[in-house]
């Protein structure tokens, strides 16, 4: 791991990572993902001062600042298979020199926090309400391939691994309520979603699912991803949902805008007070 190969580690020509194409000086310390590339210019309107913007396939990258604080906004699209991706070249950009491939002797850590859309599925956290994710199950299959000590909680006979929020970003953002995530693999079936396939497992099955005296509040599609890989970099992380979708009476967010922008705002004042 100290000396990677480039086929494992690739560097564009003009000395980008292969995915993000962004190089380390595009990167901040603090880092704010949506899933989106759209909604990436939705959070640096509101920064002071934009430095810059790069998009290379889904991922759109931009960086400023908020008076002194500079933050680096990116998006990762949908789902865990993105976030390793991410993940795996925002470490790459922080702590290997890309022309040698050689690992740096001290490594460094971000500050991340994810802005994301969820659907609810607990009467304590009522749509268009804004939570936290104190802890997210990973319902599926990323950390089977790499090697961890994460919690487990048993679902269907099977062990899905459970990774808690950053201790110390929690206290920034205990102004929400705290949820536990489940992260699904998919938007449909994997969400319990009727539609033309019939779903295997219906809400009903993963409501009474629990991990720290919690049962499962929101179901999104990142999360878990961006706890493990954070966890086993060494970057704090947490992630603010949006209750967008009210699973329990099928209902969805008449003004999803709106609850998105709130919690772009006040996330944003967070991360800068």
């Amino acid at each position: 791991m100290n000396q990677l190969t480039n086929s494992e580690l690739i560097v564009n020509n003009d000395g980008s990572v292969y995915h993000l194409g962004i190089r380390p000086e595009h990167l901040s310390e603090t880092v704010i993902t949506v899933g989106d590339p759209e909604r990436v210019a939705s959070v640096t309107q509101h920064f002071d001062e934009v430095y810059f913007s790069i998009q290379n396939r889904e991922f759109k990258t931009s960086g400023g600042r908020i008076g002194n604080k500079e933050i680096t906004v990116l998006s990762t699209g949908i789902g865990t298979d993105n976030v390793d991706v991410v993940f795996n070249e925002l470490a790459f950009l922080l702590n290997y020199d890309l022309k040698s491939l050689k690992r740096n002797p001290i490594l460094k850590g971000l500050e991340v926090v994810r802005l994301g859309t969820s659907g609810t599925v607990s009467a304590q956290h009522p749509m268009d309400s804004i939570v936290y994710s104190k802890a997210a199950i990973s319902f599926e299959d990323l950390f089977q391939f790499y090697t961890h000590s994460f919690d487990t909680v048993v679902f269907d006979g099977k062990n899905y691994p459970v990774i808690q929020c950053d201790a110390f970003l929690e206290k920034k953002f205990a102004k929400y309520a705290p949820s536990l995530t489940l992260t699904a693999k998919g938007f449909y079936g994997p969400q319990f979603r009727n539609a033309q396939i019939a779903p295997r497992y219906g809400l009903e099955d993963i409501l009474g699912l629990s991990y720290g005296g919690r049962t499962v509040g929101n179901i999104e599609m990142e999360t878990a991803g961006i706890y493990g890989l954070s966890s086993l970099l060494g970057f704090k992380a947490i992630s603010i949902n949006a209750l967008l979708a009210d699973r329990l009476n099928g209902t969805f967010s008449k003004d999803p805008a709106a609850v998105i922008d709130r919690m772009i705002i006040e996330s944003i004042d967070t991360l800068c007070s």
